[in-house]
């Protein structure tokens, strides 16, 4: 008897703690491959997977699954400081041939895709991506489903204690500078200003939906990836490209600022990755980094020729890249960047970070 009474207290102490543990109730991430965690394993015409060796090598299991990383990516750092599980790639839930038939969304869901943007027009099929309207639409059945679970109330309740993490916008940054049609048609400001009014009409959506704690993730300082290195004299950063990236988040700061002051009960935590990754390149030293001009992974100049494909060469010493492919950050710097997403201090995360933002 007195065995089992202990076995008893033992478990609701560590039931407890669990529950201590467990910062929110979701996170529902919206984005790109910078946060993809599978989703686009299950688009049957793309062929923008991580799918494939090299992906995943650091992993437990060595095998891709979809993250276009050398092991985790930035959504399952974030989500392990929450307590939370990583959210599941929407389309594995929803897929036919899933054999669990109690698909619960309690916990959160992703929605991000590799190759998605903010401004999705029309797409090469062979590229296909779920770009940010899609996301947003797959989440309204999702808000159906916890509609029909906890009622009106209990899902408007469930969803304002929840976390919305956006990490998306570099790939149309990307597209417009290597589009000459879409630079005959607006000018580089009118293009990022789109941006960012998409971006205001999504969290205004899901403001709706009863979301009122946003993780809104900038661009960073892309044109210091290797892939546009490679493209420029003596291997220097992409000033035009870093402008804009610089010029978008900067518009999206405010925007966010004038959102606040409209919808009084929304809060955010605005994470500057533009200064964050500028940081490792200027000074990789102080986060453990020694290369930042080339990838990890890859082929010819800066091994930026071709993704991190069967074919390419890898590095042994991974932790001390900052980049594993031509234009995606290493499992080293994104757990890093999340460290001071969660807890970093105002010079990177403003008004406050995440961890005071899961406290209101």
């Amino acid at each position: 008897m007195e065995c089992k009474v202990l076995l008893l207290t033992f478990f609701i102490i560590i039931s407890f703690n669990l529950s201590m543990a467990q910062m929110v109730p979701a996170m529902f991430v919206f984005g790109d491959s910078l946060v993809d965690v599978g989703n686009n394993n299950y688009l049957k015409l793309s062929i923008a997977k991580a799918d494939l060796p090299y992906y995943g090598i650091d992993l437990p299991n060595q095998k891709a699954n979809g993250r276009f990383t050398n092991g985790m990516n930035a959504a399952d750092f974030l989500a392990e400081k929450l307590g939370l599980p990583t959210s599941p790639p929407y389309l594995s839930l929803v897929d036919k041939s899933n054999e669990n038939n109690n698909v619960s969304f309690l916990n959160g869901v992703s929605f991000a895709s590799g190759g998605a943007r903010i401004l999705g027009g029309k797409n090469n099929p062979l590229s296909q991506s779920i770009h940010l309207t899609q996301q947003l639409d797959y989440f309204s059945i999702v808000y159906k489903d916890l509609y029909k679970q906890l009622g009106s109330s209990g899902a408007k309740n469930h969803l304002s204690k929840s976390v919305f993490t956006f990490v998306i916008g570099s790939n149309d940054i990307f597209r417009y500078f290597e589009s000459s049609d879409l630079q005959n048609k607006t000018t580089s400001l009118q293009y990022v200003d789109s941006m960012v009014l998409s971006i205001e009409a999504k969290l205004k959506r899901l403001y709706g939906f009863g979301a009122r704690k946003f993780v809104i993730v900038g661009i960073g300082s892309i044109g210091c990836c290797p892939a546009r290195r490679r493209e420029i004299k003596n291997e220097e950063c992409d000033e035009e490209i870093n402008f804009w990236s610089d010029k978008y988040s900067k518009a999206l700061i405010s925007m966010l600022q004038e959102l606040k002051s409209d919808l009084k009960d929304i809060n955010y935590s605005y994470f500057d990755t533009y200064k964050a990754l500028f940081d490792f390149v200027q000074r990789p030293a102080a986060y453990g980094f020694v290369e930042v001009k080339a990838a990890c992974c890859g082929l010819g100049t800066l091994n930026a020729k071709i993704f991190c494909l069967p074919i390419a060469k890898y590095c042994s010493n991974r932790s001390d890249y900052v980049f594993f492919d031509k234009v995606h950050p290493t499992e080293a710097a994104h757990r890093i960047i999340v460290d001071r997403i969660f807890d970093g201090s105002l010079q990177y995360a403003f008004p406050m970070n995440v961890k005071q933002l899961v406290a209101i």
